[in-house]
């Protein structure tokens, strides 16, 4: 068995927290950990290959970092150029696997759900590769616990010979309240929880039967593909003629052989903060708090402060977020309206729609603490033994001043040393380059000055990340 770790997504209704450079599967909501690294720790026990991860390339080195720092050996990191919706992104999945002529079951998760019945899990994924092995196309479906309007629901059939799985009658959208309730009520429907199990030749299979143009781009797109440090890139160009389309659509409605199995498991798809509140221990009023908070006569909230001090009177039924550039305040019933607001700092070009004010890179992180018309200051952290590529700047001048660690400074012809409480100064046009040579992070405070401070003005000689992309300094 070869999971496959779907890590696309902007999960843009939990806003602020989740952004389209840093989205929700990549942060710590549920427990200590990312729920990206948490997918992964749920599959300890279960006997399975090194997992595939695919994902978008803006995400890539966001998702090698928490591998790494989860000591999650992989077998590729699949880069999707473009996004094409869940068929093609597993097809490519599919076809990577069998590649060396091998043909393994594959485990298809989502990076983002949460699931707090380990031993439950793992029993239905033992059930579903029973199936599997039948040549089954198995989907797992949720056994409700309330009237959802929010989910897909699939429609048992008939019960299959030696298993605990049944034939799928029926695939249905996400219904109104009162359809809904019927579906409870029959008890034979189940969540669509867009979790799947197949034999990977078969899912290719099936595709050539029913989307045959998104398995001969797919084909193309891979059969030229390339090793970029941790990645595996497919050809941009072939890829991005692909059709969008999910595999519900492509393959699964579609099929003879779709099979799901039940799983009571305590599931959740942690789609918006009402999902978040629903799931987390609440105190004795109802309410979720994370962070530094007080509150007077509140009831049934949910309070995330991440650097500030929020405090709440007289108020029930909301949430509350804030981050270090954005509060979000909504009623707790309305929270599925946030993507308005998302896409709304999108068509407004904010950068709060993209990124956080921090903003992570492969060599560390960077935060911008104030900015002006000709100047921004931030401060920089970089990793032990980490580098920043060797560039120049047409438009700003910077200083930079060391507060932690040791930094190596290539300025033109001269190369140097910088330890705490030491600075220097990077003149327009200079070629340049930051390193971190030491065994622990180097911090230090740049400001920048000049008639552009954009993160574009960037012209790159050299990167060991194999970037392009003049935004990612």
């Amino acid at each position: 068995m070869k999971p496959i770790i779907m890590a696309g997504g902007t999960g843009s209704r939990l806003w602020p927290k989740s952004r389209a450079a840093f989205p929700k599967q990549f942060l710590s909501l549920t427990s200590e950990h990312s729920m990206l690294q948490d997918t992964l720790t749920r599959l300890n026990g279960l006997a399975h290959d090194a997992p595939v991860f695919v994902c978008n390339e803006a995400h890539r080195f966001i998702v090698a970092e928490q591998l790494l720092q989860a000591g999650i050996h992989h077998d590729g990191i699949l880069l999707e150029p473009v996004g094409r919706n869940t068929a093609p992104a597993i097809a490519l999945a599919a076809l990577h696997a069998t590649q060396k002529g091998e043909d393994p079951i594959l485990l298809v998760l989502a990076a983002d759900h949460l699931i707090e019945n380990i031993p439950a899990f793992h029993q239905a994924i033992s059930q579903a590769e029973q199936l599997a092995r039948q040549n089954k196309l198995v989907t797992f479906g949720i056994v409700p616990t309330c009237a959802h309007t929010g989910y897909g629901y699939i429609r048992r059939g008939d019960a299959i010979q030696s298993s605990d799985g049944f034939a799928v009658a029926e695939f249905v959208e996400k219904p109104n309240l009162n359809t809904a309730e019927q579906y409870l009520a029959s008890g034979a429907y189940l969540w669509n929880s867009g979790m799947f199990m197949f034999k990977a030749s078969r899912y290719v299979q099936e595709l050539e039967q029913h989307a045959p143009e998104i398995v001969d781009i797919c084909r193309q797109a891979i059969a030229s593909e390339s090793q970029d440090l941790d990645f595996v890139r497919v050809d941009n160009d072939i890829f991005a003629a692909c059709p969008s389309d999910s595999i519900d659509y492509a393959v699964m409605e579609k099929t003879d052989a779709a099979a799901v199995v039940p799983m009571d498991a305590g599931w959740n798809d942690v789609g918006s903060w009402s999902s978040l509140w629903e799931v987390q221990k609440k105190d004795a009023k109802g309410n979720v708090v994370r962070g530094d908070a007080i509150l007077e006569n509140v009831h049934n909230s949910y309070v995330n402060a991440e650097q500030r001090l929020i405090a709440l009177v007289g108020i029930d039924n909301v949430v509350v977020v804030e981050t270090k550039d954005a509060i979000l305040v909504a009623h707790k019933d309305q929270v599925q309206d946030i993507k308005k607001v998302v896409d709304k700092l999108k068509a407004k070009k904010r950068p709060e729609f993209e990124f956080h004010r921090e903003v992570f890179r492969p060599w560390g992180s960077y935060d911008s603490l104030d900015q002006g018309s000709r100047f921004q200051v931030k401060r920089i952290c970089v990793k032990p033994g980490e580098k920043l590529s060797v560039q120049m700047h047409h438009h700003r001048a910077e200083h930079w001043i060391v507060v932690a660690g040791t930094a190596r400074v290539s300025c033109d012809d001269q190369t140097f040393l910088l330890t705490e409480n030491e600075s220097t100064y990077i003149p327009i046009g200079a070629v340049h380059s930051l390193e971190n040579p030491g065994k622990i992070p180097l911090e230090l405070i740049e400001v920048q000055s000049g008639s552009y401070v954009g993160e574009d003005d960037i012209v790159r000689f050299s990167d060991r990340y194999g970037r392009t992309e003049q935004k990612e300094g």
